[in-house]
């Protein structure tokens, strides 16, 4: 593979009942999959795991910011029930509607529509994460 003619890596990113999993989109090309208890940590594993396939490839090592990182909105929401496309939808403001289509699998968000949900749903966790009852 020629670092100028690289086609674009992608890993799709799962939750999973203990963390995340990942995967090349392009799996026959690029045999490589891993996991991590943390976005964090699932972030660096896709970066070794891509590395590792490229030494084997004589392919270009390269850094997590080389790598597109599509998150499955509908497992997402699928696993956190809680959490509802409505509520989130509002909160990013997106419309409800658009974010529906997205987690029922009838259009594909952007990479920037996934940043922006999940922005939201970062942010509404932290502010959950300090909450206080009385």
């Amino acid at each position: 593979m020629n670092s100028s003619k690289m086609s674009k890596i992608v890993f799709i990113v799962e939750k999973t009942g203990t963390g995340f999993s990942a995967y090349a989109e392009d799996f026959e090309k690029i045999p490589a999959g891993t996991s991590g208890d943390t976005m964090a940590e699932l972030r660096n594993n896709i970066e070794d795991a891509y590395n590792s396939v490229a030494e084997d490839k004589g392919w270009p090592e390269v850094s997590i910011n080389d790598i597109t990182i599509k998150y499955d909105l509908p497992q997402f929401f699928e696993y956190y029930k809680e959490i509802s496309a409505k509520g989130v939808a509002k909160r990013v403001g997106i419309n409800h509607t658009l974010l529906s289509q997205y987690v029922n699998g009838k259009k594909e968000p952007s990479e920037k529509q996934v940043k922006k949900i999940l922005s939201g749903i970062q942010e509404l966790g932290r502010e959950l994460a300090t909450l206080e009852l009385v």
